[in-house]
């Protein structure tokens, strides 16, 4: 199952709901969400900085994905940003395929 780090942060008004639902709450939310999806929640973190949320999760494919940045950011309490990860045995398997890349003008 491919996995994904989401980045988020929160509006004024969605910290406002943090502030009344909390940490946990908000942390059993996702789960609930990624769950219903067929997914699974690695981690969940808040953090200081430009994002106050990292979530690391399983995901069944890129298209669930995107159903879950498209539904956050659309509410408008959240922007979140969505990255593929892939493990390093995924990277070895992609470094061993052959691309018949050509450089722009070569």
């Amino acid at each position: 199952m491919p996995t994904f780090l989401i980045q988020a942060s929160y509006t004024p008004e969605g910290l406002k709901g943090v502030e009344r639902e909390g940490g946990t709450g908000r942390r059993a939310a996702t789960e609930k969400l990624v769950e219903s999806l067929g997914g699974r929640v690695e981690s969940f973190y808040f953090a200081f900085g430009a994002d106050d949320v990292i979530i690391i999760a399983d995901l069944p494919d890129n298209r669930t994905a995107a159903a879950v940045g498209l539904a956050v950011n659309a509410d408008g309490h959240i922007q979140s940003r969505t990255t593929v990860l892939i493990s390093p045995e995924e990277l070895d398997a992609a470094a061993k395929t052959s691309v018949a890349f050509r450089a722009p003008g070569t």
